[in-house]
């Protein structure tokens, strides 16, 4: 039984729309620590709508520069490898699945703007501790890409999921817990799947995989993984959008510890966190 349900999932995800040629390369070339600024221009050039998206990051408010960007290698050195990397990923997966109409026990609506959100909480949580700038948006596309596994229960098991969502409700216990006692299968396994089709590697990878066993983890990716958690409870308890999740797991002491911030470090940031979504909305072009 979970053999055939693993290889239903598995053939829906070869369905979806696979990354687009250049941001596969760019995520290959990135993923080379010898990487340069010039390596990266030769791909980005080659594809009109991302040197557009780069060009539109580097000139948009969230950089508030006094003069205008417009050569392609001084953009990328400007917003740094990482986040190149990182806004081509975000902008190719969302244009492919935002526009999935397969609700399920899903609202896609609400599910992505509780993905926005947790992409966004982690990112404020990293640069008020500091992190630097160029590495922020990780924290974001890791955000927004961890309930990604989702997608397929959904479409695969629709009805099933919308009683799995019934069941997490009524039994007051996390989506997570929910998935594996109705299903067998968990929303990290089959994003799992999803990160292995389309080579995801690094922190992104690691956040959809782990986000909800994270206290496990001994990967290199700590610091990101566990402001993911810290955000995806943040999300869920203030039900900014919809993950199927009324009830998530409490957050661990080693969480805030790791992180070197009180459990209250998200209070009082709510408008920000709305305020930035909205940016993301019109920029992803959700």
């Amino acid at each position: 039984m979970r053999n055939d349900l693993n290889g239903r999932i598995e053939e829906y995800i070869g369905s979806m729309p696979s990354l687009p040629t250049t941001v596969t390369k760019v995520l290959e070339i990135c993923n080379n620590p010898h990487t340069s600024p010039a390596d990266l221009n030769h791909v980005i050039s080659l594809d009109p709508v991302l040197v557009g998206r780069v060009l539109k990051l580097i000139n948009s408010a969230y950089y508030g520069l006094g003069q205008q960007v417009t050569n392609l290698v001084r953009a990328i050195i400007m917003l740094g490898i990482n986040t190149v990397k990182n806004l081509a990923l975000s902008t190719a997966i969302m244009g492919n699945l935002s526009t999935n109409s397969d609700s399920g026990g899903l609202n896609m609506e609400g599910f992505w703007r509780h993905s926005l959100c947790v992409g966004v909480a982690a990112k404020i949580l990293a640069r008020q501790r500091g992190i630097d700038a160029k590495q922020t948006e990780e924290y974001f596309t890791a955000g927004l890409l961890h309930d990604i596994g989702k997608i397929p229960l959904n479409a695969v098991l629709s009805k099933d999921y919308m009683l799995t969502i019934s069941t997490a409700d009524r039994e007051r216990i996390s989506l997570f817990r929910a998935e594996e006692k109705t299903l067998g299968i968990n929303h990290n396994a089959a994003g799992a799947m999803i990160v292995k089709a389309w080579r995801l590697e690094g922190a992104v990878g690691e956040a959809i995989i782990h986000h909800h066993n994270h206290t496990e983890y001994s990967g290199s990716h700590r610091d990101v993984l566990f402001s993911i958690a810290a955000a995806n409870r943040f999300a869920s308890v203030m039900e900014i959008g919809f993950s199927g999740d009324r009830y998530p797991e409490k957050t661990d002491n080693p969480i805030w510890e790791t992180l070197g911030v009180g459990r209250d470090v998200f209070d009082g940031i709510e408008a920000m966190v709305s305020e930035e979504i909205e940016k993301a909305k019109i920029f992803l072009r959700l």
